[in-house]
């Protein structure tokens, strides 16, 4: 029943939609301090429904398929953000073994021993043996003093940083991040983001590999000559690893006006992608803008609450840049 309320609506051909689910990591186990992220046993189990109800099929052919009209009936492709490691260690395997395929886009700042500002912040409380974090002097709005005497502490603090942080300029942003990490006083992982050989192999496994910039900066808040240096830099540094195009985009964060704008729409289109995604809800149509393609991800615990949750978004209107 739940299939053939999927395929009424994603009927395929030219009346066909895209449906495109987005993950960031999937853990060897569930963590406390990131409720939000998948685990090896969760992403096995929404592989199967998405097996089960869909034809999912790669990202880059779905674009084009999409463009020419020829989509299957309930089409659907998977995308990571940003390259952790364990896309790499865990996620592929579990694809692999379910027969799908998923596009990876990979920060490139950040490959090869470097770590992403919240993940330090995440790691800093995690490992801190501080019962307090005093924190007047990291400039983070509304939080003066963190404490650490319970799980619950750790998660409201991990939180609160991520919250005061994300908007911030880079280079107030990075200051705000030193001292958190000088208060911490803790060893911090240099293995959380894949290596080159591993962005490679995913691709020689047959993997999609797209653009996600070189720092994943919030491009809306870098003036324009930064921000399409880092869009270009990240493709650049991709090609020479994989000695081969890189296609697709994924705008960092992705939510339209508010993380990009209508002018690093243009941008991407200029450096040569063919499509770009952000993290709008809904699915792609015909007539929809290949370079602001919706995506989101259902995190059900049942399969019929998940693909109830896919109907909903094939009727979800589709938030775009303000032009």
């Amino acid at each position: 029943m739940m299939q053939l309320g999927l395929h009424a609506l994603s009927p395929g051909g030219t009346r066909g939609r895209l449906s495109v689910l987005i993950f960031h990591r999937v853990l060897a186990e569930a963590d406390p301090l990131l409720p939000g992220e998948c685990d090896a046993a969760r992403f096995a189990q929404l592989c199967g429904w998405a097996r089960q109800l869909f034809n999912v099929i790669p990202l880059a052919d779905a674009v084009r398929r999409l463009r020419a009209g020829e989509l299957p009936p309930r089409a659907l492709a998977i995308t990571f953000d940003d390259g952790y490691a364990d896309n790499y260690s865990i996620a592929q395997p579990i694809l692999r073994a379910n027969g799908l395929s998923a596009t990876f886009f990979v920060a490139t700042g950040f490959l090869n021993g470097g770590r992403m500002w919240n993940d330090t912040l995440i790691e800093a409380v995690r490992r801190t043996r501080r019962e307090r974090l005093d924190l007047e002097d990291a400039g983070i709005v509304g939080v003066e003093s963190l404490v650490m005497d319970s799980l619950e502490a750790r998660r409201t603090a991990v939180q609160a940083l991520i919250r005061g942080c994300r908007y911030m300029l880079p280079a107030q942003r990075q200051q705000a991040v030193q001292v958190v990490t000088r208060v911490a006083d803790c060893s911090l992982p240099g293995n959380l983001m894949m290596n080159d050989d591993q962005v490679r192999a995913l691709h020689q496994a047959g993997m999609g590999i797209g653009g996600h910039t070189v720092g994943h900066p919030i491009l809306a808040r870098l003036p324009a000559d930064e921000a399409r240096a880092e869009i270009a830099g990240g493709k650049t540094r991709l090609q020479e690893i994989l000695q081969s195009g890189v296609s697709l985009f994924a705008y960092p964060n992705g939510r339209p006006d508010d993380d990009f704008r209508t002018e690093h729409v243009a941008m991407v289109q200029e450096l040569g992608f063919e499509a770009a995604f952000t993290t709008a809800w809904g699915c792609a149509r015909v007539a929809s803008d290949p370079f602001q393609m919706p995506r989101f991800t259902p995190w059900d615990s049942k399969r019929w609450a998940f693909g109830l949750r896919m109907v909903r978004n094939l009727q979800h209107p589709v938030r775009l840049a303000a032009a």
